[in-house]
């Protein structure tokens, strides 16, 4: 037996980080810049609005005390809603997986924290990977023995990254937004869909090009990541499609939330009608390793088990990949 989703879950904060907002702050930035280059109206912060005004996060050390919600609190969130799509409660996991950017703690690992706030005493460890996080941990699960693995595992991505913010920098304060993403799975178990495709790659001659300091704000070289992110999210999405696109199942692209102008330009690059792609982030941002996975969370009840979802992801290091869900009869 394969790789199997028995149940996907996410979260975002309530505080909204709107393009007036950011208008307001007097970074040099308004409603139209920001839509024209990103196609992001709002985003979600676990920051109140009056810290940010206030300090325009200037130490984001002290933010992971200011914020409103821990970065593990909003991991279990997403995870209790993942978990109770799938049927099962805490106590039937078996191994908890972790990772994203920015987690709250380099010690113990974000998965403990997450673990804590669930209430599990299961194993649990980070897979870090940047924006493509959540990837790399299909990616590690599908190369496993499945008669090694416990019958559930969790895997859960919250993502923090207003916290990593320099809110005087107009290039990063318009781009990120705060979620957690959690899936189960089982090789054991048959769920509503099943995990095909599994790829990841990395080039580290690009691993200067986007950095979250451990003490410090995100920077990126804008130009050479997303022209970075458009070529390897359209060969993934070219590959999956030409390898696994059966022609009677609707084929749909699900990309990583960086901003709409970006997607678009994969959308056209590989004819991807606009019934057939699906995305979040006008309205919340890029949650980074949370994002194209929150993306299907929250269209949950549309997928049929006629559907295949192609979800391809890129994120610093330089790192890509992708899988594909082929949705199943539901129990």
């Amino acid at each position: 037996m394969g790789l199997h989703l028995l149940g996907l879950g996410h979260f975002h904060p309530r505080n909204e980080i709107t393009n007036r907002f950011l208008e307001d702050l007097d970074i040099g930035t308004n409603d139209e810049w920001i839509l024209e280059r990103t196609g992001i109206r709002s985003r979600r912060t676990s920051l109140s609005l009056d810290y940010i005004r206030e300090t325009r996060n200037r130490d984001p050390r002290a933010a992971i005390e200011a914020a409103e919600i821990s970065n593990a609190e909003m991991g279990a969130a997403a995870a209790r809603m993942a978990l109770e799509r799938a049927g099962l409660g805490v106590e039937d996991v078996g191994l908890l997986i972790g990772g994203g950017c920015a987690p709250d703690t380099t010690s113990p690992a974000e998965a403990c924290n997450v673990g804590r706030a669930l209430g599990t005493d299961t194993a649990s460890l980070d897979v870090n990977s940047a924006c493509s996080s959540f990837i790399a941990g299909v990616y590690l699960l599908s190369l496993m023995d499945p008669a090694k693995l416990p019958p559930v595992v969790l895997l859960v991505t919250p993502e923090p990254m207003t916290k990593t913010v320099d809110y005087d920098d107009r290039s990063a304060a318009v781009l990120w937004g705060d979620g957690a993403l959690a899936a189960v799975f089982s090789t054991k178990e048959r769920g509503v869909g099943e995990i095909l495709g599994t790829t990841l790659r990395s080039d580290p001659k690009g691993a200067d090009k986007v950095v979250v300091p451990r003490l410090g704000h995100f920077h990126q070289e804008g130009r050479t990541v997303q022209t970075f992110a458009i070529k390897k999210t359209s060969d993934l999405l070219v590959k999956t499609r030409e390898e696994l696109r059966e022609e009677e199942r609707p084929f749909h692209f699900i990309g990583h939330q960086a901003n709409l102008r970006m997607l678009e330009s994969v959308c056209r690059r590989c004819d991807v009608p606009d019934d057939r792609h699906h995305f979040n982030c006008d309205l919340f941002g890029n949650t980074a390793g949370a994002s194209s996975g929150s993306v299907v969370s929250q269209l949950w009840d549309k997928w049929t088990p006629r559907d295949d979802l192609c979800v391809v992801g890129v994120g610093s290091g330089l790192t890509w990949g992708s899988y594909l869900i082929r949705f199943g009869e539901r129990g």
